[in-house]
């Protein structure tokens, strides 16, 4: 019997069979793999918005104590040209902390 005889036997007792739509579904397991994977996804999502919010505050922060520094700079530089600031041994604290820390400290007798 030659090989084409076989195939075209096979596929005449495929075309005979009755379609069962159970046998070409994914059934219970597909449907527990596709909820898991999908739940593993949603997961990692909240995990990703997690991280770039830490990153996004955390350069918001950096930005905040730049600006503080960099005036925090200009108003030495504006002090020192007055004539007194940077000679008097002031601390770099901002003017209003300044102010406290200096009547805090002790009074040479």
């Amino acid at each position: 019997m030659p090989v084409n005889a076989v195939a075209f036997a096979a596929v005449v007792v495929a075309a005979e069979e009755e379609f069962d739509p159970n046998d070409v579904t994914p059934g219970i397991e597909g449907f527990v793999l596709t909820f898991l994977v999908m739940a593993v996804v949603v997961l990692l999502i909240l995990d990703m918005v997690r991280r770039i919010r830490r990153v996004n505050y955390r350069a918001e922060v950096r930005e905040q104590l730049e600006a503080e520094q960099a005036a925090a700079a200009a108003d030495g530089v504006a002090g020192s040209g007055a004539g007194g600031a940077g000679e008097s041994g002031a601390s770099s604290a901002p003017p209003g902390e300044a102010d406290a820390a200096a009547s805090d400290r002790p009074k040479p007798e």
